[in-house]
């Protein structure tokens, strides 16, 4: 597995991957992940684009991504690609959206297992009443994309 980091407003992002795709993306306080030399073009696209996003330049990722997961993480990190910029959904809509409103807990715990975050905007997942609720980065870096996504354009919940 390849890696490649930047500094974000959001800390130091690391972005991993091989040829067949972007595995996952990390987020720390600080630069712990060594850089590889040589990196496919994958992480090379995800490092540019996740940049571009950070600048304000980019609203849609064009990559190629292959997390690890079950069938019914995929699904649901699947549909979370549905969720378009500048707008959020609820826990409770995204259950429905994957035929099942009763597999809320099962979306929301998928949703937070999301290994490509911000790529697969997990962030765009609130409460039904409009709360922020769960984010395995911490609330402050959800609150922080919802905010970039507003400034960036108009954010509409739900």
């Amino acid at each position: 597995m390849f890696s490649a980091g930047f500094d974000s407003p959001l800390g130091w992002v690391t972005v991993w991957g091989d040829d067949r795709g972007i595995a996952r993306i990390t987020c720390t306080e600080a630069p712990t992940d060594a850089i590889s030399g040589v990196l496919p073009a994958p992480v090379r696209a995800g490092v540019d684009q996740l940049q571009a996003y950070f600048a304000g330049n980019l609203t849609a990722f064009d990559l190629v991504l292959n997390p690890a997961g079950t069938d019914f993480q995929q699904r649901v990190w699947k549909a979370l690609l549905d969720v378009p910029f500048g707008q959020t959904r609820s826990y409770l809509s995204l259950s429905r959206t994957l035929g099942d409103e009763k597999a809320i807990r099962a979306v929301a715990a998928a949703n937070g297992k999301n290994p490509l975050w911000i790529v697969v905007p997990c962030h765009r997942i609130i409460g039904s009443d409009g709360s922020l609720t769960g984010y395995a980065g911490g609330l402050w870096r959800k609150q922080w994309l919802l905010n970039h996504e507003q400034k960036s354009g108009q954010l509409s919940l739900f």
